[in-house]
């Protein structure tokens, strides 16, 4: 049943960012917070993946510019995800030593990136006749494609497997502050970048890597939003909202996962996923 609402939702996401962007538009707002819903939902489902809609939304239906809506991205996920971590815990599904490990190199980064990397940014990086790239379409565009990596990784049966030698400790660290980096330019949770190094490093079965992602991801994305804030005024009424109606989810999300098939629900979101990174670029690149 998951599986069918997830497959048919491009359709209707479809349809509902080709509505105006006009913010005092009420029916665009009340979509818009059934959206929120949907992105605690899925987050307290599968453990991640609902982080990656908030820019999508925030962007093409309610109107907010796609460098402030991947800060709110980073409020919206991280406070939901500071409530999925407590419900984990009480699961002990979370490994804090574990996570704090994974979280020091990423929260840096992505801190670092959100208060120098973004503002530094040029408003028009180039122009090629009457194409023009610019601040917005490189994040949106990146964003689609980290998206579309996303769904790969949800809609793919490739089981894990860990690797015979422990990695390079430079490496791991790099790889990790790599993460933070694109965290923080798209203002995406990042759980299905952290998930399988968990699961391949960590050693930790799937059930608490996705518990222990959930605890990094609130970390991260709270500090990446702190490195926001001195560099524009959030609309805090509109935010404190969404994010309200976004941990109301989660917590639906957590009490019903028992009763769903998490792997055809995962495959489902992972379809709805790479049909909306497929828009996105089409609407970047020819609308």
């Amino acid at each position: 049943m998951c599986y069918k609402i997830f497959v048919s939702l491009p359709t209707i996401y479809f349809y509902l960012i080709s509505l105006p962007k006009i913010e005092e538009n009420a029916m665009n707002e009340i979509i818009g917070y059934f959206f929120a819903l949907i992105i605690g939902l899925v987050l307290g489902l599968i453990g991640g993946g609902g982080s990656i809609l908030t820019v999508p939304v925030l962007v093409y239906l309610l109107g907010v510019n796609p460098v402030a809506a991947t800060a709110y991205s980073l409020f919206i996920v991280g406070t939901t995800s500071v409530f999925g971590t407590f419900l984990n815990l009480k699961k002990k599904l979370v490994d804090i030593k574990i996570g704090l490990l994974f979280a020091v190199p990423s929260l840096f980064a992505i801190y670092l990136t959100r208060k120098f990397l973004v503002p530094a940014l040029p408003e028009i990086f180039f122009e090629i006749g009457h194409f023009t790239v610019t601040k917005s379409f490189f994040l949106m565009t990146l964003f689609a494609i980290v998206m579309l990596l996303a769904s790969f990784s949800m809609i793919s049966d490739r089981k894990v497997k860990s690797p015979k030698k422990a990695p390079n400790g430079i490496f791991l660290f790099l790889q990790i502050f790599l993460v933070g980096i694109i965290i923080g330019l798209v203002g995406a949770g990042g759980g299905f970048l952290f998930i399988p190094v968990l699961v391949l490093i960590a050693k930790l079965p799937i059930k608490k890597a996705v518990g222990t992602s959930i605890f990094i991801i609130s970390i991260n994305s709270l500090i990446g939003f702190l490195g926001d804030v001195g560099n524009f005024s959030p609309d805090w009424s509109f935010l404190l909202r969404f994010t309200f109606i976004s941990i109301l989810g989660i917590f639906v999300g957590t009490y019903t996962n028992k009763y769903i098939n998490e792997k055809n629900l995962k495959k489902g979101f992972g379809w709805f996923v790479l049909s909306i990174s497929v828009l996105i670029l089409a609407k970047e690149f020819f609308f």
